[in-house]
């Protein structure tokens, strides 16, 4: 149900809910008007009756008078007047019509209540000639009240309809921006991160459009910062291929040469029969290989980090922060690597490794800090929780990361962990690394 329909349906509830409470009162105060105006009218005819009944005089026209006392009462709105001793004399209200449609039933019930009576026995000169019954009936005063009551009824009917009528409109009009809003956040969406909202809006809605600006704003940032960011990566990619092959070409290639040269000296030194000749040929070809294997294992130190696999996560830290304490001794470099955290499989240990090694490196580069923190713990949910603090002069602009800590970051999720980065001018900054141990490993080991 949209915003809209829940408004006016909110709104036409307490519209409703007045109209009730409106009409309960009307209907009480109704009740209340009727019943006075009936007592009223009743006592009324008894004294009518009783005065005319005490100036009658003994004859034999009594009857008659009587029947006159009672025919007089005839189009009285409110009393219905009969004899006892005479049914044929009767006087009945004069019935009144309702201006709109018949008076309902449940009006009749809440405001008519029920009829009041009055005997007025009628004796003259002694002679008992029976009693006068006055009744009231409320009916043409029901209708009155029904008349007044249903006029402002159809009033009010009329206005609720022209109420919820204009609160719609009202309502769609100051929502529309809203689906400009929708727009542009469709916009985003599908990549147009130009996308933005200039229309002037009511003061209430001007700040969620200058905050929609700015979050494109944003995005269209980073996303020119992630094509510059990758192109850059491709730029790296190949200047490393480029690099790898030229030492290749240039470190592996004369020793593949060396050693083919040797092979087929060999081969013609036994074709020749000079067999003495062989083995300074093959000390050349060991030569050659132990030479070869040293460039190789140069070249896979710069592609992974051989420390960690041969002397294991702890080491390999406490190496790291060796190299750093050596080269600043102003700085106080403390690790803390809990019980079980020195190991956690060579994937996950060499992916912590370069995290340290990025965090250690941006903090003595740019922090000039005086105390660097590292720990390297399990949480509660046996995770691997990295943090790396210091003192330093902290970052202006902690989501404007460079490209090692953005690098940090892919690194991170990637294998489904949590980067958070916490800093303020003066105050340092705080790298905080969740690693699912479970999640990072499988992950890791696929990527290899």
């Amino acid at each position: 149900m949209s915003l809209q329909i829940r408004l006016i349906g909110l709104i036409a509830l307490i519209l409703l809910l007045s109209l009730v409470l409106g009409g309960t009162v009307a209907c009480v105060s109704a009740s209340h008007s009727v019943q006075t105006e009936m007592r009223s009218a009743l006592a009324v005819g008894r004294q009518t009756v009783e005065a005319a009944i005490g100036s009658l005089e003994p004859s034999e026209h009594v009857p008659r008078d009587l029947e006159q006392i009672v025919l007089s009462f005839k189009g009285n709105r409110h009393l219905r007047v009969s004899m006892t001793a005479d049914p044929a004399a009767r006087a009945e209200p004069a019935v009144e019509q309702p201006v709109l449609d018949s008076v309902p039933t449940w009006l009749v019930r809440l405001i008519g209540g029920r009829p009041q009576t009055e005997q007025i026995p009628v004796a003259v000169g002694g002679r008992h000639y029976g009693s006068i019954l006055i009744e009231t009936d409320a009916h043409n005063e029901i209708v009155e009240t029904w008349n007044e009551f249903g006029g402002d009824l159809l009033v009010l009917g009329l206005s609720f309809v022209a109420i919820i009528a204009l609160v719609y409109v009202v309502i769609g009009r100051a929502l529309r921006p809203l689906d400009r809003l929708a727009a542009g956040l469709e916009d985003i969406g599908r990549g147009n991160y130009g996308a933005r909202i200039a229309t002037p809006l009511p003061p209430e809605l001007s700040k969620l459009r200058d905050s929609f600006n700015a979050m494109a704003q944003r995005l269209s940032e980073m996303n020119a910062e992630n094509r510059r960011l990758g192109q850059r990566l491709v730029n790296l990619r190949d200047q490393e291929r480029a690099e790898l092959a030229r030492d290749l070409h240039d470190e592996v290639g004369p020793f593949l040469f060396a050693i083919n040269i040797d092979a087929a000296n060999i081969s013609r030194h036994v074709d020749e029969g000079q067999p003495q000749r062989i083995p300074d040929r093959v000390h050349s070809i060991v030569d050659a290989v132990t030479r070869m294997q040293k460039r190789v294992r140069q070249m896979l130190s710069r592609l992974r980090s051989v420390e960690v696999e041969e002397a294991g996560l702890g080491e390999a830290v406490g190496h790291l922060t060796q190299f750093w304490r050596r080269r600043h001794p102003g700085i106080d470099f403390e690790v803390t690597l809990d019980a079980g955290c020195e190991s956690f499989g060579e994937p996950l240990d060499r992916t912590i490794y370069h995290i340290v090694q990025e965090c250690l490196s941006n903090a003595v580069r740019h922090g000039r800090p005086r105390t660097v923190r590292v720990s390297i713990r399990r949480n509660r949910a046996d995770d691997v929780a990295i943090e790396v603090t210091d003192d330093g002069r902290g970052m202006a602009e902690p989501r404007n990361l460079g490209f090692g800590l953005v690098g940090m970051r892919e690194r991170v999720e990637a294998l489904g962990g949590r980067l958070d980065i916490a800093s303020a001018p003066g105050r340092g900054v705080s790298v905080s690394v969740t690693l699912p141990r479970a999640r990072s490993t499988a992950h890791a080991e696929a990527a290899e």
